[in-house]
């Protein structure tokens, strides 16, 4: 079973429209591939971060105070 493209009304801010227009024309591209280019980059980023939190989960809580503390104490602030 084959995916088909989904269409969606999307509102820009004109300096934005006009970029990606711009863009568009430059690197012969339509809008729509720019911008789904755009958006799995930043999921992409948001699973790396969601991975990233999961493996810190079970790291233990430092307390500001101490660190600074620990810091001074050491001579590194």
């Amino acid at each position: 079973m084959g995916t088909h493209p989904k269409r969606a009304t999307i509102y820009f801010d004109p300096e934005i429209h006009r970029a990606l227009r711009l863009k568009a024309a430059a690197t012969d591209r339509p809008i729509s591939e720019i911008v789904n280019k755009a958006i799995k980059q930043a999921l992409a980023e948001d699973a790396e971060d969601l991975e990233a939190f999961a493996l810190r989960a079970r790291e233990p809580d430092l307390d500001f105070e101490a660190v600074v503390k620990n810091l001074k104490r050491r001579g590194k602030i």
